[in-house]
């Protein structure tokens, strides 16, 4: 209702500015600057907005800096059809069109056509080593399938960050932004100073030479996931022990109490699930976060058109980051060396980008193993088996029994915040096997290089008699793994590096007919990874412009994401589970001869069940469930594919002071990358299975990826509004509306749709409301969405909140911003497991001078 009630105050605000009236000349130019904007990502050429083939979005930066958001990177949380999550204060993740995650490696992030991601990973962290606001000029974004013309792994969408060229925009630029979060939360933190610093100074030394440096530094304390429901609520529901009193309590942002910390305790009669008691995230994480990062480039423009660049990028990063697990990453660096030319015929790139991991850690690892250290886990359950007998021998009632058991098997145990306790944990975030240590050491490398040729360019007279325009374009990719023994190993060979080769091409064809209001579109592209056939991906496009101001399109495209490399290629041991990659070469034998978790969880819970309740023998139960347990019907990676059908409206109206643009799309998915659980029993006698999968210490137990035997359905659209009132006031509102239809022959193993159903965002911008003073304001809603994944799932809960700022340009170069972000300070989680977000007040001073 509150949510109602704001909109209608918003509109009827937009109504009641409209009556100003401002320069007509002024007003048109701005409406033929809407009408002839001009993109580069959708086609990899630069074209009209309107003549697009595909969706696409942009936020300029001189609008970003107009909203409440802190940087131009968190404002795409404004952007039709996009949808941020937050795993961390410094750590946020873009995606669109549904099957959101923390680690989203279906959507691809660049920054001027340069893939940001940390190797490893095969995603981005945030814009950690992306541009800073002061060098951002524009962010294009492709809400959907982008593989056809990109082919690194952009089957979800694609932005691209546009950096300022030093040859048109130069001078010294200073930002500082001070501001404030935690405010009001006494359960953590008292309020905490949020500090960000920009720099870019830019300068040619002539119409030939030029360079450019940009240095940055965040720093604060990030927001704190503190989720205290149970993971684990009906583990002993068969003996009516529940919440806190349930022996397997294993709270959400609490670590090292997950299924492989639990046991199955045979006390007095009754089969107990027991979890050790593990530490909450609170207990074991730094919150500090810092972020520091700089670039250095140089260009030469040896003749009009022609430019040759040379960068060098780099980022040091503390922060929280989120896949499975939870992980604290301390001193974690990447690197980037880039060198690029182009002509109006023909572009080439190379780049390479290093990782390290740091001192980072996996905060579950830290956990159990903090436990371990003070107290291996069969003398903690066999000193826990004893208390629970000597507490109910001196008549404690069942529930008291295992709360005074724990407290007697945890003396000794670790106390976060003491002297011992800090020594331990900095001792075990330094060692690299997650079976005793917690440390995460990575180092990687990603090597790309690409080129592209414009046929239309070189062979113009031909290209004009048929008035086509002709785009092909190949790129090559290698990704170089340090073996660490724990994380990654090489299974050909112990004393080389691992490699995984990726390699591809495309050729695409426009048409154009009647006058240019018909445009016809073809692109083949074909790509191969090593492991992989080849794969080949079509795209075709139509855009009718029936006059300049209205622009109807459709579009027909499929794509492939290859495995990445730790899904390919990942070796853990953690916690008695090895999660191992889905290629042949790493996990041979073990899809044939396991059994699902799933199952052997589902037996032993009707065995307890059947021991507690209905009075049978532990052997009994066994041979009466057996059949519960099933082998493990998935098989060896393959890529993902997905087949979408768009369609889609632009167009001007009310005298062009109102933009409308509209997109309907409907998308088919099939073997989707996932994980299973499973385990091989340790005897391959049939009789004996059953035995061997009830108890842990029989069994080896893995966590492989696999393709999902599910086909997948979804669809959406978005609607976005803009209408210039005048000069003063302009209203942006968009609604985006994304759907799963259905899944055919559900497994289970499809990753979680993970996407609110309607996310609203309604702004208004202010310029010049008095002198240089401008405002604005912005609400967000968001339904409540299910969140699956194997850290936790559940439910979000539907959120709005509001963000707003005023600014104010003052003589010589210097502005002011004042804003917040959730200025009303209602907290909100925009997915499970991660933190709670509240309000971040912050004020901004710019200094700029050309």
């Amino acid at each position: 209702m509150k949510l109602k009630i704001y909109l209608f105050l918003f509109f009827i605000s937009l109504k009641s500015f409209s009556q100003t009236e401002k320069s007509k000349t002024a007003q048109d130019s701005i409406k033929k600057e809407d009408l002839h904007e001009v993109v580069i990502t959708a086609s990899r050429r630069s074209e009209n907005i309107m003549s697009s083939p595909i969706s696409i979005e942009q936020l300029k930066s001189a609008e970003a800096k107009k909203m409440g958001s802190p940087s131009i990177y968190e404002a795409l949380e404004n952007v039709k059809g996009v949808q941020i999550i937050t795993p961390s204060l410094g750590f946020k993740v873009i995606n669109t069109r549904g099957f959101a995650n923390s680690t989203n490696v279906r959507f691809a992030q660049l920054v001027d056509g340069i893939d940001n991601q940390a190797p490893h990973l095969g995603a981005p962290i945030a814009n950690a080593l992306g541009a800073n606001d002061l060098d951002i000029d524009k962010i294009e974004i492709i809400p959907g399938t982008a593989a056809a013309l990109y082919g690194m792994n952009a089957i979800n969408g694609l932005a691209n960050i546009q950096t300022k060229n030093p040859f048109e925009y130069q001078g010294i630029s200073i930002q500082q932004l001070t501001g404030i979060n935690h405010v009001g939360n006494i359960d953590r933190f008292s309020p905490k100073v949020y500090s960000q610093f920009n720099l870019r100074f830019a300068k040619t030394f002539n119409e030939k030479i030029a360079f450019k440096i940009n240095a940055s530094s965040t720093g604060g304390t990030d927001w704190v996931a503190d989720d205290r429901t149970d993971l684990a609520p009906n583990a002993n529901a068969s003996t009516n022990l529940f919440g806190t009193d349930n022996p397997a309590y294993d709270e959400v942002n609490g670590y090292g109490n997950e299924s492989a910390n639990r046991k199955t305790l045979n006390l007095n009669g009754k089969n107990y699930v027991v979890a050790r008691t593990g530490y909450r995230e609170t207990d074991i994480s730094d919150y500090e976060i810092k972020n520091y990062k700089a670039d250095l480039g140089f260009y030469f423009r040896p003749k009009k058109g022609n430019e040759l660049s040379a960068t060098y990028k780099t980022a040091l990063i503390n922060t929280i980051y989120q896949r499975s697990n939870r992980f604290r990453l301390n001193n974690y660096t990447l690197n980037q060396f880039t060198v690029d030319y182009h002509t109006p015929i023909f572009q080439v790139k190379a780049y390479a980008t290093t990782e390290n991991t740091g001192d980072s850690y996996n905060m579950r690892s830290l956990a159990e193993n903090m436990d371990r250290a003070f107290k291996s886990d069969d003398k903690w359950f066999a000193d826990y088996s004893t208390a629970y007998k000597n507490a109910i021998t001196g008549g404690a009632t069942v529930a008291d029994a295992h709360r005074m058991s724990r407290t007697s098997s945890d003396q000794g145990r670790f106390i976060p915040r003491t002297e011992i306790y800090e020594n331990k944990k900095n001792e075990l975030i330094d060692i690299n096997n997650w079976d005793i240590g917690a440390a995460l050491r990575v180092k990687s490398t990603l090597v790309h290089g690409e080129g592209l040729i414009n046929w239309d360019k070189a062979f113009a007279s031909f290209f004009e008699k048929i008035d086509a325009k002709l785009l092909s374009g190949f790129d090559y990719r290698n990704y170089i793994i340090v073996p660490d023994g724990n994380y990654f190993i090489n299974p050909v060979s112990s004393s080389e590096n691992l490699t995984y080769q990726k390699m591809g091409g495309f050729t695409q064809l426009t048409k154009n007919l009647f006058q240019e209001k018909l445009i016809l579109g073809a692109t083949l592209r074909v790509d191969k990874a090593d492991y992989f056939d080849a794969k080949f991906t079509p795209q075709f496009t139509v855009v009718y412009s029936p006059k300049e101001t209205i622009s109807f399109r459709t579009s027909y495209q499929t794509g492939y994401r290859f495995p990445g490399i730790f899904e390919g290629f990942s070796n853990v041991n953690s916690g008695g589970v090895k999660r191992v990659g889905g290629l042949r070469i790493m996990s041979d034998g073990i899809f044939e001869n396991s059994y699902t978790k799933t199952s052997i969880d589902k037996f032993q819970a009707q065995v307890n069940s059947d021991v507690n309740t209905n009075g049978l023998t532990q052997a009994q139960a066994l041979e009466k469930n057996k059949n519960t347990i099933q082998k493990n019907p998935y098989t060896y990676l393959e890529p993902e594919f997905v087949k979408s059908f768009e369609f889609g409206f632009r167009g001007m109206a009310l005298n062009k002071n109102l933009f409308i643009d509209v997109d309907f799309y409907y998308n088919s998915y099939k073997n989707f990358i996932a994980q299973v659980e499973a385990s091989i029993p340790n005897t391959t006698d049939p009789n004996l299975i059953p035995t061997a999968l009830y108890s842990k210490n029989t069994q080896n137990r893995y966590r492989l990826w696999t393709n999902s035997k599910s086909k997948i359905y979804n669809y959406g659209g978005s609607l976005g509004l803009r209408y210039r009132f005048n000069q003063t006031f302009t209203g942006l509102t968009n609604v985006t509306y994304t759907k799963l239809d259905r899944t055919d022959d559900k497994d289970g193993l499809e990753d979680g749709f993970n996407t609110p159903e309607f996310n609203v965002n309604g702004t208004l911008l202010a310029n010049n409301i008095w002198q240089n003073l401008g405002a604005s304001v912005t609400a967000r809603y968001q339904n409540n969405f299910d969140y699956v994944s194997f850290l936790v799932s559940g439910t979000v809960p539907a959120y709005w909140t509001m963000d707003a700022q005023v600014n104010y340009n003052f003589k010589k170069g210097i502005s002011a911003k004042l804003g917040g972000t959730n200025v009303l300070n209602k907290t909100y989680t925009s997915m499970l497991g991660g933190p709670s977000i509240g309000g971040l007040y912050y004020l901004s001073l710019v200094w700029e001078t050309k």
